[in-house]
């Protein structure tokens, strides 16, 4: 059962996964042995996933962010799967989701050209509805 304490190392983690126990211990008011220690509990109970990093994608040079709401023509997915894996690169998420369609696609593209390349081939395998991102509220 997690505690105030393991909730509190959760939100400083997600900020800055890079720090050292030290640091992260006196965030949370503990020596960076028992930072490391309550961090190991948390990591061996699968609480703690693993770490990442944070991409600016326009420095990157994907500026077009967008979302693509997925019908499936049949019952098979596998082969719009299958093309997702080829796509690897454009592709940030694919969540299963229940409503309206079945996949919402996020995804970043450097350019239009290439969205709607992948947009025509997509199309292959599914229907689909987009809405590109102009702003985050």
């Amino acid at each position: 059962m997690m505690d105030n304490t393991d909730k509190k190392i959760i939100e400083v983690l997600s900020n800055n996964g890079r720090m050292t126990m030290k640091e992260l211990g006196e965030k949370v008011h503990l020596t960076g042995q028992a930072a490391s220690s309550r961090v190991l509990k948390l990591e061996d109970e699968g609480i703690i996933e693993g770490y990442t990093v944070r991409m600016n994608y326009k420095k990157f040079g994907f500026t077009l962010h967008c979302f693509i709401n997925i019908f499936t023509k049949n019952v098979h997915h596998q082969p719009y799967l299958t093309f997702l894996d080829a796509q690897k690169e454009f592709v940030i998420n694919n969540f299963k989701i229940s409503g309206d369609g079945c996949y919402l696609l996020e995804c970043r593209f450097p350019s239009n050209e290439i969205l709607d390349q992948f947009l025509v081939k997509l199309n292959e395998h599914v229907n689909y509805k987009l809405s590109i991102v102009i702003n985050r509220a």
